[in-house]
């Protein structure tokens, strides 16, 4: 994946998933800013009351204010009814209670909208992008940005961004009401607001680091972790519990390292924090009681002003955080946004669907998986007619697979085209060109959920199903399972063997009934006898349709019409399999070979 998003293009992935839960974040702020108005004009009506109800000092309110206060009665009616100030503060603790409890309400709903937008549109981007991608970046990476990333942008905005609101007003209203009380003093709690801000902005760049490297090493971790889980039968039969655990161990011991460097930096910026804000205390209670003692300050504004002086430290410490804490989240939005910003793959602007039961015809086709990469095929033609059985053989690393990755448009060729009749499948849309080519890999992939539902995962009803099972030779098998077609294979069918999961494959393959299908290898895992009998069934129920055969295995290649014999990226041979079988080389040998090694065996 890229390595950074410019500014622009984060603040694009901010607003993508900001998308329907912007509106809660909104009425979240609201109801957080009327519940700050409401705690900050407490620690007026305190001063007031010891100042002028209990004491005998002149009322020192805006107008409006001491409007109210007089049509109450002035401050000689509340001396005698002191249970009505006890009525107000207990109903703004009431109001308080009310807005506390709606910006809560809203911020939760803000949050998992956000979760939900963010994770439906990293699913949706990620089911867009080419094969390359996916082949580029490992599993547990990509789960990670779909997980932790994810959540962690949500806490921030849960838990920082919504309080930013709430802190500047609470920030702005209490200096407000404490520079009217008392300028001199006022500058003592201010001086400390610079240097918060300043040892925050040093800490934000050091904790950028350390987070940056922390997430990228938990994405190795997952990934080992889900490699192991998926692997764990190769794991066993190979006796590398030990090796893994220790490999898993390193790289724990690696990550654990970085969290525990980052927390030894964050240690560092909680402890200066403490240190400020006990010497604000500090130093407003001494210069306080000073000007107390001088007669410059009332006790009714020094415990008003102490009060605004606690309520400001909570609040500045947080906008340390905030800062530290946006460190974090960039790099959370920088790796979801590398996912969602991502060019997805694309088709022609003017790709129009064409019939796929056409010859199927290979010019000068080269390939290679990279600008550095070695080259995979070279100038490879030949033509693979409309209805017939086409073979392809060669060694490891011959460009066998290579060949159906292009035909399915998981790559496309660096020189030549591919053409199914006179169109070039370029020229097609890539969903259109995939729907009309079955494939059967040789590894399949099934899904942990029942036989039935592996088999007619495209849609088909039972019937359906069991005929595709019938012509795969897995019928008799499935029904001998405990269930039947309802038992549940496992994760990747980890319960069955790798016959079962091949014919199971090629059944699910048979139901999409495409003009094209394709066999990778796909029956290496079964026994010559299974293999004939498979091979006879689709040529039964397959009759039309245009079938091309991967093989090692030449029994399974000799009833192929045409066979392609592959050498490094480079057609060796081509003819039908008699042909192939007179005359000297790969086809011959391999023939030859084969067929000694099965007499032995018998």
């Amino acid at each position: 994946m890229e390595a950074k998003l410019s500014p622009g293009r984060s603040r694009r992935v901010l607003r993508l998933l900001l998308k329907g839960s912007g509106k809660y974040f909104f009425l979240c702020i609201l109801a957080g800013t009327l519940l700050t108005v409401f705690e900050l004009v407490i620690p007026q009506i305190i001063r007031v009351t010891v100042d002028s109800v209990i004491g005998s000092a002149p009322v020192d309110l805006p107008g409006w204010a001491a409007g109210l206060l007089e049509d109450m009665g002035g401050t000689a009616y509340l001396r005698t009814h002191m249970w009505v100030v006890a009525v107000i503060l207990g109903v703004i603790g009431l109001l308080s209670a009310l807005f506390r409890y709606l910006s809560s309400l809203f911020n939760g709903q803000a949050g998992e909208t956000l979760v939900k937008t963010a994770r439906d549109s990293l699913y949706h981007r990620i089911q867009q992008l080419p094969w390359r991608w996916h082949a580029e970046n490992p599993t547990g990476d990509i789960i990670q940005r779909c997980t932790s990333d994810v959540e962690r942008v949500k806490n921030f905005f849960q838990e920082q961004f919504v309080i930013i609101f709430r802190i500047v007003i609470m920030i702005v209203l209490a200096l407000v009401f404490m520079i009217r009380m008392n300028f001199s003093l006022s500058l003592v709690a201010l001086i400390m607001l610079p240097i918060v801000v300043s040892y925050s902005i040093h800490f934000h760049n050091k904790v950028r680091r350390g987070f940056t490297a922390c997430d990228e090493n938990e994405g190795v971790l997952s990934t080992i972790a889900q490699e192991n889980l998926t692997g764990v039968r190769v794991v066993k039969a190979f006796g590398r519990e030990v090796f893994e655990r220790d490999r898993f161990e390193k790289q724990n011991l690696f990550y654990t390292d970085l969290w525990v460097g980052l927390l030894r930096t964050m240690a560092d910026f909680w402890a200066v924090g403490d240190f400020t804000s006990c010497l604000q205390v500090m130093l407003v209670v001494i210069f306080g009681s000073v000007l107390c003692v001088r007669g410059a300050m009332t006790s009714g504004e020094f415990i008003s002003f102490a009060i605004y002086n606690a309520m400001l430290i909570g609040p500045v410490r947080r906008l340390g955080r905030i800062i530290s804490e946006m460190s974090k989240t960039g790099v959370s939005v920088e790796r979801i946004g590398q996912v969602l910003e991502a060019e997805p793959e694309h088709d022609a602007p003017d790709a129009k669907e064409a019939p796929m039961d056409a010859d199927i015809t290979f010019e000068n086709v080269s390939f290679r998986y990279g600008p550095d990469s070695p080259q995979v095929l070279s100038d490879v033609s030949f033509t693979i007619p409309a209805g017939k059985s086409f073979g392809v053989l060669g060694g490891t690393g011959s460009g066998k697979s290579s060949l159906l990755m292009l035909l399915c448009r998981l790559y496309e060729p660096t020189a030549g085209r591919i053409t199914v009749g006179d169109t070039d499948i370029a020229a097609m849309p890539a969903r259109w060109v995939r729907r009309n080519i079955g494939v059967v890999l040789q590894e399949p992939f099934l899904f942990s959920r029942s036989v039935e539902e592996n088999v007619g995962i495209c849609g088909a009803d039972a019937e359906e199903i069991r005929a595709a099972a019938v012509t795969a030779c897995i019928d008799s098998d499935i029904r001998r399972f405990a269930q039947g077609y309802d038992t549940v294979v496992g994760e990747r069918g980890v319960t069955l063997s790798g016959g079962q999961k091949q014919r199971i494959a090629i059944a699910r393959m048979l139901t999409k009934k495409t003009p094209v299908m394709v066999f990778d290898d796909s029956l290496s895992a079964v026994d010559t006898e299974t293999d004939q009998r498979i091979r006879e069934a689709l040529d039964r129920d397959l009759a039309g349709s245009t079938t091309i055969i991967i093989s090692h295995r030449i029994t399974t290649l000799l009833d192929c019409d045409n066979v392609l014999v592959l050498d490094k990226g480079q057609v060796s041979q081509l003819g039908s399999p008699r042909e192939l079988l007179e005359r000297e080389g790969i086809f011959r040998r391999i023939y030859d070979l084969q067929m000694a090694v099965g007499e032995e065996e018998e």
